[in-house]
């Protein structure tokens, strides 16, 4: 009995109940009655936990993650179709050695993704990556996000993402229990600022999400607080000009949102806490060489980042990587550089233009893929 129960002993802290109870009953050969008594719990309940998710193994990402965590304790090495299996698809076993507060960190950066209007999480049987594809209201479409498939298996089985559409390329969606997730996420966060929350505004503070970033400037790190559901960008785009034309077309507000998931694709790497104020206006813009321990796609995706902002120059390349990719407001960035006001706008118009024309110069419309 007491081999059975190895699996429930050393599955990572972070697995759902509900997913130990399956895997406690279908790959270690536990009976449904055994788990009751053992958990104290009625036989039935055990029962519909374990129908539950074995009417869930049609979603590839939930199956994936399932067979790894057997494989991880030994389970699978008995079954001879599994066996096969792991040999014609081998991206589908990677490792789930993931601790909460990084699972917390990515989640909360892409469920923020998943959020918006329109948005979907697809990935492929070939792909290593997960990636977050937004259709707009005209029929264009951007990717928003990537993150790695072993944490897009962890966000399924916590059900932060639910099956969409199965096929060649399988497509995900934010159900209710993952906006749950996100705003429980953020307001662990804003819990820990005892004595600094603003006055509540039931209308506007429905359509805010308030999260905290810290970044290094010159007097040492400062933390920033910012809007989880919208960017400074977006904002500027709902905006309209004396002519009744958007402030931001949507071209430009592709090159800010292709700048931003370079930027957050570049911190997937080790060192998460890159300082990127090394772009910034100072006597050693040139002097940044990327790690050459890191993977490939975070590395491509500095030196992307770093040739669009050596592009830009000083000064408009401070305000592309304040707004665009710190999601520092406009009005701060102001202050910050010892602007006129209501001058950061204009200046970020001009970033964008000449960072679209960059992007279309060096890598043309489609812009650099990632898969």
């Amino acid at each position: 009995m007491q081999s059975n129960l190895s699996v429930a002993l050393t599955l990572p802290a972070w697995i759902p109940d509900a997913v130990r109870l399956y895997l406690d009953h279908t790959e270690t050969g536990l009976s449904l009655r055994a788990i009751a008594r053992r958990d104290g719990r009625h036989a039935s309940t055990i029962l519909r936990q374990v129908r539950r998710y074995e009417g869930r193994r049609d979603d590839p990402l939930l199956d994936e993650a399932l067979d790894n965590l057997a494989r991880q304790q030994g389970a699978l090495s008995s079954d001879p179709a599994r066996k096969d299996a792991e040999m014609s698809a081998p991206l589908r076993h990677q490792t789930l050695a993931l601790d909460e507060a990084t699972i917390q960190r990515e989640g909360r950066r892409i469920l923020r993704r998943l959020a918006e209007p329109g948005s979907v999480l697809a990935v492929a049987p070939d792909m290593e990556k997960a990636v977050v594809m937004r259709e707009f209201p005209d029929g264009r479409s951007a990717r928003t996000g990537v993150v790695d498939r072993a944490f897009a298996q962890a966000f399924a089985l916590k059900e932060w993402i639910s099956l969409r559409k199965a096929g060649r390329v399988t497509s995900y969606e934010m159900p209710a229990t993952g906006r749950l997730a996100l705003k429980r996420m953020v307001e662990e966060e804003e819990s820990g600022r005892a004595g600094l929350a603003e006055a509540p505004m039931a209308f506007a503070g429905q359509h805010r999400e308030w999260a905290e970033r810290d970044i290094a400037t010159e007097e040492g790190p400062r933390r920033m607080r910012y809007n989880l559901a919208e960017s400074p960008v977006a904002v500027l785009g709902r905006r309209r000009d004396k002519d009744g034309k958007p402030f931001l077309s949507p071209e430009l507000i592709d090159a800010a949102e292709r700048l931003r998931e370079d930027f957050e694709l570049a911190q997937m790497g080790p060192r998460v806490a890159q300082n990127w104020e090394r772009f910034l206006t100072t006597g050693d813009r040139g002097g940044f060489k990327s790690d050459s321990g890191l993977a490939e796609g975070p590395r491509v995706a500095r030196d992307r980042v770093s040739a669009a902002l050596r592009d830009l120059g000083p000064g408009l390349g401070d305000v592309a990587l304040r707004v665009c990719c710190f999601l520092e407001g406009v009005e701060a960035c102001e202050r910050r550089m010892g602007w006129a006001a209501r001058s950061g706008k204009i200046v970020l118009r001009i970033a964008l233009q000449r960072l679209r024309r960059h992007y279309d110069e060096t890598y043309g419309r489609s812009g650099p893929l990632i898969g």
